[in-house]
Formats: C-alpha cells, sequence, structure tokens
C-alpha cells in the first residue's frame, strides 16, 4: 500500500504556525524523461519486459490529466507490469486485476476486512501502546491504527483476491499515481514468485522484521523504477488530486513512525544484498527473512545476530491474570525500532504542544536522515539507531488483567526486554526514567514510580535492571504491582537519593553513559548540525512532505 504524500503534513503544521514558517507542499511526482530506445516486434510469447502488447519502454496513447477510463488503465497496467519485471528480473505469472475505490470506500473495506474485535484483543492493543506511551487509557488504540492506514493509503494489494485497489476520489475515471501502481503491481508479483506470509508475524516486531524485505524490496524497486522515469522511461506524472487535509490527518505519529520503519530500513538493506550478490541474493532472502528489526536497522547483524527468545513467567496473585486472546498469541514484542519510537516520540509530542524544538530522551530531529543539502535520503529517510535502543537483543510484553477490566479497561502488564550487554540495559534504563520523569512520574521506591492521573493513566511503575534484562512492572496502583508481579517489593527511597537513585553503582554508570549519549547528540539542546528552532521545523516539515510521498504499503 502507498501512502498519500500529504498524510503527515498536518502533523507539523502547529509547529509551523508558531514559527510563522511558510513551506511549499509538493507532491512527489515522478517526472517524464526522454523516450528509451524504440520497441522492438512484438514476442510470439510472454517475454521478460513485455506484457499483454506493451513493452516497458514504448510510449502509451492516454491522457491522464482528465482520468483514465478502461482502456486507457489496461494499458496503464500492461505497460507497468512490463517495466516491474524489466526492474526486477522475474516474470508475472498472471494478470493483475485493478480495482479503483474513493476513500471513504476504502475505509469501509478496511473496517470490513478487520472483521469483529473481542474485548480482549482490543485491551491487548490498548496495553501495547499505552506501555509505548502513545495511548492513554481512554483511547482506542485499535481505531487509533485504522484511522493511521485509513489517512494515509494510496494503495494496496489483496493477496486474498489477487487484486491491487487503488484510492481515487473519481472511481470512474480514476487518476493514478504510476508509481503507487508499480509498488502494488511488485507485491502481486511477490505473492506470484515467492512464498510471502502476509500476515506479517504475530507480533509488531515480527510483522516489521518481515516487512523488511517484503516491503524493503518493494520500495527499492520502486526506487529504481523513479529513477528510471528520470533519466530514460516516459512515465506518467502523478495526475491524483490530494485529499483534503481532514482527510488525511494521522491520528497518532508515533504509532505510525513504528509502522514505518521497515519502509525506511528495508530498501537499504535489500539495496545492499542486490549490489554484492544480484537479485538471486535478494530473492534468497524470503527463504530467511530478517529475525528481527535490528537487523535491517543494523544490516550487519543479518543473519548473524540472532535475538534471544525472552519468556516472562507468570508470577501474578489469584486477583491478577495474563489475558487471554482465545487461541492467538497473549504477548506483544516492539523490537528495537518500537524501543525507538517510543523514547523518541515525546519529543515530537511536546514540540508540537509548545511550538518549538523540545528534546526530551531522543532529540526531536535525530530519526530524519539529511545531507548536506538539507534534502531528505530518498531510499533511507528515516534513522531508528540510538544508543538508548542499540544493542537490543529481545523483548516480550505480557497484559495482565482482572475481572473487572473489561468494563474498567484497567490492565497491567510484565515488559521484560533483554541487552547485548550490561551497559546496554542500563543507557536503556537510563532513557526510560527520562521517559517517566517527562510523563511527571512521581517516584514513591527506590525503583517505584506513580503517574499523575491527568496524563491520561495513574498507573505505578516498577523497574528492575538485572545484568543484562530490564523488566518494567505496570498495574493501576502501587498495591496492584505486588498482584501482577508477586517478587515485586516497593522499598523505601534512600535518604539524599535523586531521581532514579537507589540503584547504587549501577545508577552512577547510567548517568555517565546516558550524558555521552546526550553528547553524541549535540547536547541537550541541540537537535543535530543545522537545526535549531526556527530552522528546524522547516527542515522536519520538508522531511515529512517527502518522507509520505515516497511512502508506500
Amino acid at each position: 500500500m502507498r501512502q498519500s504524500p500529504a498524510a503527515l503534513v498536518a502533523a507539523v503544521l502547529v509547529v509551523l504556525a508558531a514559527t510563522g514558517a511558510v513551506v511549499p507542499l509538493v507532491a512527489g511526482a515522478p517526472a517524464s524523461g526522454p523516450p528509451g530506445d524504440a520497441p522492438p516486434e512484438d514476442p510470439p510469447a510472454d517475454a521478460l519486459g513485455w506484457e499483454d502488447g506493451y513493452w516497458y519502454n514504448e510510449s502509451i496513447p492516454v491522457t491522464a490529466a482528465d482520468g483514465f477510463n478502461d482502456t486507457e488503465r489496461d494499458a496503464v497496467v500492461s505497460r507497468s507490469m512490463a517495466r516491474v519485471e524489466r526492474i526486477r528480473r522475474l516474470e508475472f505469472e498472471r494478470r493483475v486485476p485493478v480495482e479503483v475505490v474513493t476513500r471513504q470506500q476504502l475505509r469501509d473495506r478496511l473496517a470490513t476486512l478487520a472483521g469483529p474485535v473481542s474485548r480482549a484483543d482490543r485491551l491487548h492493543q490498548n496495553v501495547k501502546y499505552e506501555a509505548l506511551y502513545m495511548v492513554g487509557e481512554s483511547t482506542d488504540a485499535l481505531a487509533v491504527q485504522r484511522a493511521n492506514r485509513g489517512a494515509t493509503i494510496g494503495g494496496y494489494y489483496d493477496p486474498r483476491s489477487g487484486r491491487i485497489v487503488l484510492v481515487s476520489e473519481n472511481a470512474t475515471a480514476p487518476r493514478i499515481d504510476e508509481i503507487t501502481l508499480a509498488q502494488e503491481l511488485f507485491h502481486a508479483l511477490q505473492d506470484q514468485r515467492f512464498d510471502v506470509d502476509w500476515q506479517r508475524g504475530s507480533t509488531r516486531e515480527a510483522h516489521n522484521a518481515l516487512d523488511g524485505i517484503v516491503e524493503g524490496d518493494g520500495n527499492y524497486v520502486d526506487y529504481l523504477y523513479e529513477r528510471r522515469c528520470e533519466a530514460e522511461w516516459n512515465c506518467l506524472a502523478d495526475s491524483t488530486a490530494p485529499p483534503a487535509a481532514g482527510d488525511t490527518a494521522v491520528a497518532n505519529f508515533g504509532m505510525y513512525l513504528l509502522a514505518f520503519q521497515p519502509y525506511s530500513d528495508g530498501p537499504p538493506f535489500v539495496k545492499a544484498i542486490h549490489e554484492s550478490g544480484g537479485w538471486a541474493a535478494v530473492n534468497a532472502v524470503y527463504e530467511n527473512p530478517p529475525a528481527s528489526t535490528e537487523q535491517t536497522i543494523h544490516p550487519e547483524k543479518y543473519g548473524v545476530d540472532a535475538p534471544t527468545n525472552v519468556t516472562v513467567a507468570d508470577r501474578s496473585d489469584d486477583r491478577w491474570r495474563p489475558l487471554d486472546l482465545e487461541g492467538s498469541v497473549d504477548h506483544a514484542a516492539f523490537g528495537e525500532a518500537g524501543i525507538f519510537s517510543m523514547l523518541w516520540y515525546p519529543s515530537y509530542e511536546a514540540s508540537q504542544r509548545s511550538g518549538t524544538v523540545t528534546n526530551v530522551v531522543i532529540p526531536y530531529a535525530k530519526p530524519f536522515n539529511l545531507g548536506n543539502d538539507s534534502r531528505l535520503d530518498r531510499l533511507d529517510p528515516i534513522n531508528y539507531s540510538h544508543p538508548a535502543s542499540a544493542g537490543w537483543d529481545g523483548d516480550r510484553l505480557l497484559p495482565y488483567v482482572t475481572d473487572e477490566s473489561r468494563e474498567t479497561n484497567e490492565t497491567g502488564y510484565v515488559w521484560k526486554t533483554a541487552w547485548d550487554t550490561e551497559r546496554d540495559a542500563r543507557e536503556f534504563a537510563a532513557a526510560y526514567r527520562k521517559l517517566l520523569e517527562y510523563h511527571d512520574a512521581e517516584r514513591v521506591g527506590n525503583a517505584t514510580y506513580r503517574l499523575p492521573e491527568d496524563g491520561g493513566s495513574g498507573d505505578a511503575v516498577h523497574l528492575v535492571v538485572r545484568n543484562k534484562t530490564v523488566t518494567i512492572v505496570n498495574a493501576p496502583t502501587v498495591d496492584d504491582l505486588s498482584g501482577v508481579r508477586t517478587s515485586v517489593t516497593v522499598e523505601p527511597i534512600e535518604a539524599g537519593g535523586g531521581a532514579g537513585a537507589g540503584d547504587g553503582a549501577e545508577n552512577r554508570t547510567t548517568n555517565g553513559t546516558e550524558n555521552r549519549s546526550n553528547a553524541t547528540d549535540g547536547g541537550s539542546g541541540a537537535s543535530g548540525p543545522g537545526f535549531g528552532p526556527p530552522a528546524a521545523l522547516v527542515a522536519l516539515a520538508l522531511v515529512l512532505v517527502a518522507l509520505l510521498a515516497r511512502a508506500r504499503s
């Protein structure tokens, strides 16, 4: 699925309004390049780079400005299939049908495809994103995810029907973005040639890890397609009309950033494999897909650094129990990408609220890969690496409920994270304490905190660092912590202890490491080279426009 170029613009307008900055909003449309060599005669049988009477480099008699009738659409689809074949060196086994729907029809269809959701499933989603501090207890996280998808999708491939669905406000004479079409055609090609598990894993981490090859390959093919459009092919300019701002507002940028990770880190991961071993090497990755987001954030770890299978033993009392999803996976995992997104999101949230760049844990501008010319890297726009999240080796979150949770929405969880080294574990713990501080958590014990009610939670949190693991226990109240995890003991705060004190030498080492991490990022008041209010805000707006202009699936 491709996402609309306007989708996240609204997310930065609050900040821009505060600075008076004016930023041109230009959708990314492929340029029309000079025609390639004249196509040869039609082959006697199907050939690579030829589909249904059209070669990859021949012109087609269509007029994009007034939309496409059925004949024109068939020609565009055939030539795009031929071009995808030419780039990816794989033959389509059968033609791919294309359907066009309006954005409202898309929303209705997504709701139908999702099917009914049980109260347990909804609680599970709420616990997950509450643990990342992206939603409060009163927020329906599942509805937020659906709103994100419905606002930003420009098209998708449905493996169940084998057809492509494109979004156009005029479904009778639709306007089509050739690059969106190419992206979805490639997903159809993947479905025909590879054994792709379209369920994409049982957790967000497993989903993103598999998408490292599925979407990474698709977006790399898009990148090569666009370069051909600029250099040698006559390509159709994007004639799609941008939807109204109200139709594209992203409900939660933190959740969107987490879901976007494979679209940013996947393409350079695939590019490196292609350049070293050709398309055959890329094809082989489908047999051994990335095992974690860590392996696409740090490609040198692919096939080498397998994640630890973290387990969480149930140590709850008689009142609390793990949330039963009736045969589905009862736990969650976020990976390095999830932890990075969690630690960065407060800087975005605070900056939006204040109208000026505010750095909380991970600096505001840290994720955006800008070159010396302040342009976004076309292939790898977002950087998900930071000392506080690097060194991840595995994680598992186990949600807990009581008999009253379905009515009260009050839940708990045990989130255990494993790290490569003890120092990595301490760095994460230090960053997590900063996260608690940002949310105005009151320290009520040596390793125990209470969040304020007006922050949407009011929960209690217990943080334990032991060797190379960090375990976070959450419950509605301090007293409930030992119900969710009977081993939790709230120890009194040591006299003279500051924030995070009570861990002894461990805390002193953590604070030193934390300071080194901040220095690497340019200090607490900087956002990287050339970033400072209001320049950082203007640059970020341009980044988001460009980012969404090339975002797929």
